[in-house]
């Protein structure tokens, strides 16, 4: 297969060249990832500056190209620029940190994924609970064993996989579970605070460790020491809420 990894951790990150090891040996692997972390970016692109491109070397072992720009840039890039053939599959990852529930929305490993399958490129996202180093190498054989079934089995137009691995040793996994995006809010604060200036700045943060109800919700079977894959659409339409707004009657004034 021709592959095409990026992520949003930045080139150097070590969850990226555990898949290029992985992959490499089998595979026809280029790697096109932003020249610095970019970490919930979400899908963001980059138009009022140009974009920068280098070849890097990693210890004399990889090589891949920088990008001064989003994990979507960095797929476009690829695409349009610097593969000379279109890839068979995107794999974004392997992130250090979950993208489970809203989480998706703002990930820039997720987004990666999303644009390539709105290219029609099968795509994964890929990421470890936690910091994921004691796993990086078992992750990534878990995740060319997907990729090969990917490969076998094909997805449909502008759907991708969400895949989320426990940070935990892979004997101590549960299993694998099909699971759906959750969508609850976990508790959120922002912290006002002053600094030696005297001026007011705001400090984010929230508290992710939430009580789940529904066992099919990806964050909950993750907190059981599953790993997660779930199927994430491009095309956002509520078809259920086009049939009822027709019947609202909205006409123009």
């Amino acid at each position: 297969m021709k592959i095409l990894l990026t992520n949003d951790d930045g080139i150097y990150a070590r969850g990226l060249w555990a898949l290029y090891s992985e992959l490499s040996d089998r595979h026809e692997v280029t790697v096109v990832a932003p020249d610095r972390e970019r970490s919930a970016i979400g899908y963001g692109i980059t138009l009022n500056s140009p974009l920068r491109l280098d070849e890097v070397n990693i210890n004399g072992e990889f090589s891949g190209y920088a990008v001064s720009g989003t994990p979507v840039d960095c797929i476009k890039l690829g695409l349009l620029e610097i593969l000379k053939h279109r890839p068979d599959l995107v794999i974004s990852g392997i992130n250090p940190g979950a993208n489970v529930g809203i989480n998706i929305n703002y990930s820039g490993t997720v987004s990666a994924a999303r644009e390539a399958a709105l290219y029609g490129i099968p795509a994964i996202a890929v990421s470890v609970q936690g910091l994921g180093d004691d796993n990086y190498s078992e992750s990534a054989r878990f995740v060319a064993s997907v990729a090969g079934s990917v490969r076998e089995k094909g997805l449909p137009f502008g759907t991708m996989l969400n895949v989320n691995i426990p940070g935990i040793p892979f004997n101590q996994i549960a299993g694998v579970r099909i699971s759906r995006q959750g969508v609850d809010l976990f508790p959120e604060h922002i912290e006002k605070r002053i600094d030696p200036r005297q001026r007011v700045y705001y400090w984010q943060s929230g508290e992710p460790d939430q009580i789940f109800e529904q066992p099919d919700v990806d964050g909950a079977a993750l907190k059981e020491k599953y790993i997660t894959v779930t199927p994430i659409k491009c095309d956002m339409t509520d078809y259920r809420m086009m049939e009822e707004l027709k019947r609202w009657e909205l006409d123009k004034p």
